[in-house]
């Protein structure tokens, strides 16, 4: 089984590149980033928003664009770890926009996937030079969104364990556990996620004790018990608006926001990771935070693309043809 796990992931990255769509829709990356950068400009929360779909795409089905259909109660969407997700107008406009320029060229799943690259090259560069990482495209869009597909994403209640685990079942490693986290580096969350945390841990009908005592009642503040579960609160403490590694120094300090950032110290391997970021000799002499953020998009987005007969070019990006 993992072997052929391994041979379809390399086969399916085979048939990806970069500048995909150079000759059948030149513009194509143009629009979807220019779209982002409007829609920021509109909501500041924006990038965070297509960070979160990117990653939420990828994590079910593979990165096909199946977490964009609407088809009604049981659609993937619905399911309760993607309560809160937000851009799917942005990833609509650009389509739109796209179907008029190139009608059935460009696929939804690579849309997102490209919206999250601008969402990075925004964060990093506010006046916007360009792409921070070339994104490889050729997906199609998947055929299936279903509720009961969304049951492995993982949750803020895992263990470090059960994180590894879903993590290396979609062909990634503890490294890119612990960088793909940091994108809770910008953005929000809902006290939904906190609750449990915050008033019964474990079942023990109090706080989770990782959390920096001094902290505490900032988070109890934000999210009283029997509070307001969709108030939001940012996930990197003090440093909500900037990308960059302040994350990991504050889920060191205790300050982490979410129980799954927090468990990364759980662990030798993924506290390693997160420590090597700091210390005299960081970032020098290996590759920076940013650099390595970068790398491991790359390889996320190459999670189950659907590529030939097994998906199509949808005609919207909320319904299937």
């Amino acid at each position: 089984m993992i072997i052929f796990f391994t041979f379809l992931i390399g086969f399916t990255e085979a048939q990806l590149k970069v500048g995909f769509y150079n000759k059948v829709c030149p513009a194509a990356e143009t629009v979807v980033a220019n779209v982002v950068k409007d829609a920021t400009k509109s909501d500041p929360q924006t990038p965070a928003f297509m960070l979160r779909l990117h990653f939420h795409d990828c994590f079910v089905e593979g990165c096909d664009g199946s977490i964009l259909i609407d088809n009604g109660d049981n659609s993937e969407r619905t399911a309760p770890g993607h309560i809160g997700l937000q851009g799917f107008k942005v990833i609509e406009n650009a389509k739109a926009q796209l179907e008029i320029m190139c009608p059935g060229v460009v696929s939804c799943a690579d849309i997102v996937a490209m919206a999250a690259r601008d969402a990075v090259a925004l964060l990093l560069f506010f006046d916007s030079h360009g792409p921070v990482y070339q994104v490889e495209t050729g997906r199609k869009d998947g055929l299936v969104s279903r509720m009961e597909l969304a049951a492995r994403m993982p949750d803020v209640q895992d263990s470090i364990q059960i994180l590894k685990q879903k993590f290396i079942e979609k062909g990634l490693n503890d490294s890119d556990l612990v960088i793909l986290s940091a994108a809770h580096t910008i953005g929000k969350a809902a006290c939904f996620f906190m609750f449990k945390r915050l008033y019964n841990f474990s079942s023990s009908g109090g706080p989770d004790p990782s959390i920096n005592p001094s902290f505490l009642p900032e988070l109890t503040s934000a999210c009283p018990e029997g509070g307001d579960a969709g108030h939001r609160l940012p996930m990197d403490h003090g440093s909500g608006e900037i990308f960059d590694k302040q994350i990991f120094q504050n889920i060191r300090s205790g300050f982490a926001v979410l129980q799954s950032d927090a468990q990364l110290m759980d662990d030798p391997t993924t506290k390693e990771i997160v420590d090597s970021y700091f210390g005299l000799l960081s970032p020098l002499p290996g590759p920076s935070f940013e650099s390595d953020f970068m790398s491991s998009m790359v390889r996320m987005g190459r999670i189950g693309v659907k590529t030939g007969s097994s998906g199509n070019i949808r005609r919207v990006c909320n319904a299937f043809n």
